[in-house]
């Protein structure tokens, strides 16, 4: 899908501020969209954006009375999943009210970035599940559900501790991942604003399910270091994050990730991005291969 018959629609996209909300808008400006709308708490932070022509509007999805006046007059809106982690129901609450406000603005299409293996979790991190049957329930509303399998980026984050001990430490049972870039992530979601019809789930996925010996053994060859890849028990791997000092969310958000995979849920490989985009997905090797500097 590369034509892109909404290009003149105006375009929301939430959480601008963050990385993958500034891409998206930086792709739509790209494409020529002439009506590119972000939203963002702070609008001074996008105030390079704003000299680019794009609407800069303020909303808090904590205060869910500003975003009436964010989402008005909107055609088409990106819903970017929020980082909202610390509290139990805060992120769930958020995305409610987006979405309700997105229907009671008159916004025809929603699309939401998601993640792979949503389900009614005991753990509380079923956030997606619920933001999905939110989108669901409003019949005013069509919509696509951008599920977004984990970043390869995420590999970066615990390359500099695998180097330094030579042991890479998951829990995934060695069963494949089809990490994604956010860059691949940005374009698929930029294409679906400016071209998704209907009611459809997508799963965004790069182009094959690597394991974590995988990872290891190219972390090793880009780093010229001794790194192999030691599958440790869930609870293990909990207790390690923990020690490490990361929240208790955040603890069980990362646990959560290698049980998925361990149970096969990262390894589903499909070509939506190149369908959207009409460009290949970046493969892990390449991805790791163009930020060598940022191994360490």
């Amino acid at each position: 899908m590369t034509a892109h018959p909404f290009l003149n629609d105006r375009l929301l996209v939430t959480g601008a501020g963050g990385q993958l909300g500034r891409r998206v808008v930086e792709l739509l400006l790209e494409a020529g969209a002439p009506h590119v709308i972000a939203t963002t708490r702070d609008p001074a932070k996008l105030a390079d954006l704003a000299a680019r022509g794009v609407e800069v509007r303020a909303a808090d999805f904590d205060d869910p009375a500003s975003l009436d006046a964010a989402f008005a007059g909107v055609d088409r809106l990106l819903l970017v999943s929020t980082d909202a982690l610390d509290k139990p129901g805060r992120r769930i609450a958020q995305h409610r009210a987006a979405v309700a406000a997105a229907a009671k603005a008159g916004v025809r299409h929603v699309a939401y970035t998601s993640a792979p293996g949503v389900r009614p979790q005991a753990q509380g991190l079923d956030d997606h599940f619920w933001t999905e049957a939110a989108i669901f329930a409003e019949p005013s509303l069509t919509w696509t559900i951008l599920r977004h399998n984990l970043y390869a980026e995420v590999i970066l984050m615990g390359a500099g501790q695998a180097l330094a001990s030579g042991t890479l430490y998951t829990a995934t049972a060695d069963k494949g991942r089809a990490y994604v870039t956010r860059e691949d992530c940005a374009r698929a979601d930029a294409a679906a604003l400016l071209g998704a019809e209907g009611r459809q789930i997508l799963e965004v996925s790069g182009p094959e399910a690597i394991t974590q010996d995988t990872v290891a053994d190219l972390l090793a060859q880009l780093s010229g270091k001794p790194v192999t890849h030691q599958a440790i028990p869930l609870e293990a791997l909990r207790a390690g994050l923990a020690g490490a000092g990361l929240p208790p969310p955040y603890v069980e958000l990362l646990a959560t990730f290698d049980h998925d995979a361990a149970e096969g849920r990262h390894a589903v490989i499909t070509d939506t991005v190149e369908r959207l985009t009409g460009k290949a997905p970046t493969t892990v090797a390449a991805f790791l291969a163009a930020n060598k500097a940022a191994l360490g």
